[in-house]
């Protein structure tokens, strides 16, 4: 028998929405105002990173004075938040993906390193909010992916064990935090590298459309449901 899966936890930035393209304009918007130029490199370097720490750690390398690393920040989310709600773009696969889980009788949950405010926007725009049992967000952890406190709480919410939870990511800093959670972890990354693997991700898919039965051999796991404790 295979690995049992109660539960699977999606990332939200990268694979509910295609966020990625927003943070990165409004990123380049802000740093570049106190005079940091950032690049694509950089920019993957702090892919589902919380955005206090990427702040934090710009301030480390580019050290300015004013203004105060909050307001940095406030600029940053704010920017993103009216991105998303005037164009973000709902990932169109991530519907059949929730449905095929929910119908094998799997829990879900969100676990994401954006605060509240941005995941709000998101469910809201997506519709797909009633969809999951339980929502979290890194900013209530002390550290942000790749720690593993946003998985591990997230699934102490869903009272499963992390173990037998199938995270969903993007970003080797998500597929780092779920794979120490002790989670096993499918990636879907923006740009799939041609070599297959992916950060350790257990499973690399070019696209959500491609979830399927075919992946249970493949992660060497079973969907296991089970009555909500």
């Amino acid at each position: 028998m295979g690995r049992p899966i109660e539960a699977v936890v999606f990332d939200m930035d990268g694979v509910l929405i295609d966020s990625e393209p927003l943070w990165r304009e409004v990123e380049r918007a802000v740093f570049g105002g106190l005079g940091i130029e950032v690049t694509d490199r950089d920019l993957e370097e702090t892919m589902g990173v919380r955005i206090n720490e990427v702040v934090a750690l710009w301030r480390s390398r580019h050290p300015w004075d004013d203004p105060p690393l909050e307001e940095v920040e406030g600029r940053i989310l704010e920017g993103v938040a009216r991105a998303i709600r005037e164009r973000g773009v709902v990932n169109e696969a991530v519907s059949g993906a929730v449905a095929y889980f929910q119908g094998l009788g799997l829990r879900l949950a969100l676990a994401s390193s954006s605060p509240y405010r941005l995941i709000d926007a998101v469910l809201s725009l997506s519709g797909l909010g009633d969809r999951f049992e339980t929502v979290h967000s890194a900013e209530e952890e002390a550290s942000g992916k790749p720690d593993p406190a946003v998985y591990q709480t997230t699934a102490r919410k869903l009272g499963v064990p992390s173990e037998h939870c199938l995270a969903v990511e993007d970003s080797p800093s998500g597929v780092r935090s779920a794979r120490a959670a002790g989670m096993l972890c499918i990636a879907v990354p923006g740009r799939p590298p041609p070599e297959g693997g992916f950060h350790r991700a257990d499973l690399v898919l070019d696209s959500l459309a491609a979830v399927g039965d075919w992946m249970w051999p493949a992660l060497e796991a079973e969907p296991a449901p089970v009555t909500r404790r």
